[in-house]
């Protein structure tokens, strides 16, 4: 058994990680931090110290450590590193490194684990060396950059404030898989040209991000709107804690979907779609009131739950 101090100390460590964590959310992701204040606790902060983890790792491949002055055996060299310090971490449950702690704190209450990490860093790590993809590389790369994101997600939301991780059924795990692969399709689309010539990157096979044709276009949206319908099916299944927010998340990919679907493929490939914030904004207020009209109707007259 730890000293009592010991005890006091760590739970100040690990107050300081997610705080951290949350720090890395709030400079890279306003979006995302906005619909995550709908999460309940102690979901919120768990979620956040899982995308913390995923944008340092997604930093580290995508420029931040190249504009340190890394070249590319350095940068491959500080990803290892890191799935390593990671792993260590999720055995452990301690890091020296703050947001890295945090994760495997959430992760070990959770039940997230290394069959989720892995493919994660293992599509960071073709991010570096794959600049086209064929169907099954494709395949692959969505199942570990967006796909297992959407289930580490899934087991904090499952789990909620259980004190053991509670396992989610196989419905949410469906559910989850198609939300994150469309919103890493929406974004390879919108981020069509930035990818190409900023990255070198061609994710969608067969597509030539120079001459993307609108047929092309609408056949990676008819991909993408049936990956959002079939995840919104599973929505329902949530927990109160985290139903909301999640909706809300839903419902600005699929209004980013209809603006691409609304955008000629010669505009996508040589600008970015984006939502205004004021109808963002909207979007994510129409999740709660119709989260909470549902939460009501739910509800007898007596105030009970059905």
């Amino acid at each position: 058994m730890p000293h009592p101090q010991a005890a006091l100390d760590a739970r100040a460590y690990t107050a300081a990680a997610v705080r951290a964590a949350d720090r890395v959310i709030d400079a890279y992701s306003t979006s995302f931090g906005s619909s995550t204040r709908l999460l309940g606790t102690p979901v919120r902060g768990r979620v956040r110290s899982v995308y913390a983890l995923v944008r340092v790792a997604d930093e580290i491949v995508d420029g931040a450590a190249e504009g340190c002055g890394l070249e590319p055996d350095a940068i491959a060299a500080a990803l290892d590193d890191y799935e390593t310090r990671t792993e260590q971490a999720l055995a452990s449950g301690f890091s020296s490194d703050l947001v890295v702690h945090a994760f495997a704190r959430t992760a070990r209450a959770c039940g997230i684990g290394s069959e989720l990490t892995r493919p994660f860093f293992a599509s960071m790590r073709a991010d570096l060396t794959v600049s086209e993809h064929d169907p099954s590389s494709f395949a692959q790369y969505v199942y570990g950059s967006a796909e297992v994101v959407g289930l580490m997600c899934l087991h904090v939301f499952t789990t909620d404030r259980s004190p053991v991780p509670v396992a989610p059924s196989s419905a949410l795990l469906e559910g989850a898989r198609r939300l994150g692969a469309a919103f890493q399709k929406v974004n390879f689309l919108r981020d069509l040209r930035a990818d190409a010539v900023g990255r070198g990157r061609s994710y969608f096979p067969g597509v030539d991000p120079a001459t993307l044709t609108d047929q092309q276009k609408d056949e990676l949206l008819i991909d993408i709107q049936a990956d959002l319908a079939a995840a919104r099916e599973a929505i329902v299944l949530l927990p109160d804690s985290s139903r909301t927010a999640v909706r809300a998340v839903h419902d600005l990919f699929a209004a980013l979907t209809d603006r691409l679907a609304a955008t000629d493929a010669e505009e996508l490939r040589t600008g970015r779609v984006r939502i205004p914030d004021a109808q963002k904004a909207a979007i994510i207020a129409r999740a709660a009131l119709q989260e909470r009209g549902r939460g009501l109707r739910a509800r007898r007259p007596d105030g009970r739950n059905r």
